[in-house]
């Protein structure tokens, strides 16, 4: 890191998948305050709880489909630190919603999520009240009244939506900066510029969301004859 080397150049170096270069790198700080000696100290201390757990017998919970844990385990590593980049700044958020987004159901209950992830009911709750408040989950009571969190199949739709309102607020201050300025200076020259492209974008991004709008609710087609059959056509 101290080198400026890219992450699959310090992945070859060493050996390693360049997912876990970067895994080791997003959870302890990030490229800009990465330090390997803070790094090795959280490690070691992560290394610590999990011992009592392991002292018990208790490995990991079997996942359905013969899934890989350890694969699934890394994949939302890199699920979780992808989103925290997309805007999802608190780790545990992210690693919540990771979590509903690739739960089959789509939903889970607050214990699930916290023997899932190991963590306090108090983050899970946390969590949870952030991410209703950005509209990405919904609550709702199953068959045994217990309540479970919902991820909402328009989560997409949804975010582009909002993009496409922040885009359009940008183009808005853009083009009164442009009318306080002066038309036709430089500086009100710019900002139009700026404006008529963000508007293109937004009204471009806009389109395109709702056409693909129905993707989102497509089911893949399943055959009875397995995986090994394939449907003529």
């Amino acid at each position: 890191m101290a080198d400026g080397l890219a992450y699959a150049e310090i992945a070859r170096r060493l050996d390693r998948p360049t997912s876990t270069v970067t895994r080791e790198v997003m959870r302890n700080g990030g490229p800009a305050g990465y330090r390997a000696e803070t790094a090795h100290r959280a490690t070691e201390r992560r290394a610590r709880r999990r011992r009592p757990a392991a002292a018990k017998g208790a490995g990991p919970s079997a996942l359905p489909h013969g899934r890989d844990p350890e694969a699934v385990a890394e994949y939302e590593e890199r699920f979780t630190a992808v989103m925290m980049q997309s805007g999802l700044s608190n780790k545990m958020t992210a690693r919540v919603m990771v979590c509903l987004l690739t739960a089959d159901s789509g939903s889970m209950t607050a214990a699930e999520l916290v023997e899932r992830l190991q963590v306090s009911p108090a983050s899970i709750s946390k969590s949870i009240a952030f991410l209703e408040g950005q509209a990405l989950v919904r609550r709702e009571r199953d068959e045994g009244r217990r309540e479970r969190y919902v991820i909402d199949e328009n989560l997409w739709y949804q975010s582009m939506v909002a993009s496409v309102r922040a885009l359009n607020q940008q183009v808005d201050i853009a083009r009164q900066g442009a009318g306080v300025l002066g038309p036709g200076t430089p500086a009100a020259v710019r900002l139009e510029n700026v404006a008529r492209f963000l508007d293109f974008v937004a009204e471009s991004l806009a389109r395109a969301a709702e056409q693909a709008r129905d993707v989102l609710h497509v089911k893949e087609e399943t055959s009875s004859g397995g995986p090994g059959t394939d449907a003529e056509g």
